[in-house]
């Protein structure tokens, strides 16, 4: 009986489907391709596979045999919070190939930000030929980093080469990262927010990041300060943040994720002050050095299964990530 992998995914090109079948066949096992109109036959797939390959949720709902789940998707919190979602036994990875994307649209909305863009497009919607801003720099830039994962070393490497002055990374127990100045425990926010001219939220959706940017800690940060955040909208207290752009305690702020999305139609997010909105598309597939790389992980981790090696991208489902 031929070991199965399922692989129903949306971006995948010709060449994409032949890196994936070599790697499968090199290591005894078959691969079978399903787009998205082609849904009752990737569930059926799913039923008998021992790999699966997706960013859909939808071939774990009949998955019997699966033994790895790989997530194209670097959030997983989806799954992470649903106990029995994933079959007993069955392993999780996810996609850690994000970093390069979402690290360039968080320079860019930042230095729309610096450079007062949002202010500069409503003039010209209106037909108002206005010049004369003070505008400010990343070089110089004090810079906090929320999550030192793939995607927050990306981004801070980033601004390190635009000349920031210094790029505090913050995470859960505030293990040492590669590409920051230092590195302290999230206990420990409240002590740099003060000085924190721009704050980046990076982080998953969890119980312990919902609402990491709450209230009390906004209203540490300085008039100066910009916030963006490419993670998980649940990490941020939107209210109090819409308060403090319209009431001017913080420059600005660009949200890549929101909650909920889509964002309705009558929410205060929309009128907020100088506030970039996007609809969640700092990441996704729309990149080709995104979809290579999502392949590639998927394989070096096939070739470990195939081995009998440990997953590379293996996630911890008590953590979230």
């Amino acid at each position: 009986m031929s070991r199965e992998i399922c692989v129903y995914l949306d971006f995948l090109e010709p060449h994409h489907r032949e890196k994936i079948a070599a790697t499968a066949a090199a290591g005894g096992m078959t691969a079978r391709f399903f787009g998205p109109e082609e849904k009752t036959q990737a569930l059926a797939c799913a039923r008998e596979a021992e790999v699966i390959y997706s960013v859909s949720r939808k071939p774990l709902t009949c998955a019997e045999k699966v033994k790895w789940y790989c997530s194209a998707t670097a959030g997983v919190d989806d799954i992470c919070s649903k106990p029995g979602m994933l079959p007993a036994g069955c392993q999780l990875t996810n996609s850690n190939v994000f970093g390069l994307t979402i690290a360039e649209h968080t320079v860019m909305v930042t230095l729309m930000l610096l450079r007062r863009m949002p202010e500069y497009q409503a003039w010209v919607r209106e037909r108002i030929w206005r010049g004369g801003l003070s505008i400010r720099s990343i070089h110089g830039l004090e810079m906090v980093m929320v999550g030192t994962g793939q995607i927050g070393r990306c981004i801070a490497q980033r601004f390190r080469a635009l000349g920031a002055a210094k790029v505090t990374g913050v995470n859960r127990s505030g293990r040492a990262a590669a590409g920051f100045d230092e590195t302290l425990p999230v206990s420990r926010l409240e002590e740099i927010l003060p000085r924190a001219e721009l704050l980046v939220l990076a982080v998953p959706g969890t119980e312990d990041t919902a609402r990491l940017l709450s209230r009390e800690r906004i209203a540490l940060l300085p008039e100066t300060a910009l916030v963006v955040n490419v993670g998980r909208g649940s990490a941020v207290d939107q209210p109090a943040l819409v308060e403090a752009l319209n009431d001017g305690r913080i420059a600005g702020a660009a949200l890549d994720v929101v909650v909920p999305e889509p964002l309705p139609e009558d929410d205060p997010l929309w009128t907020a002050k100088n506030l970039i909105l996007t609809p969640h598309v700092s990441g996704n597939y729309t990149l080709a050095y995104t979809r290579d790389r999502n392949v590639e992980s998927f394989c070096e981790d096939l070739d470990n299964y195939a081995a009998g090696r440990p997953l590379a991208h293996l996630v911890d489902v008590s953590r979230g990530y």
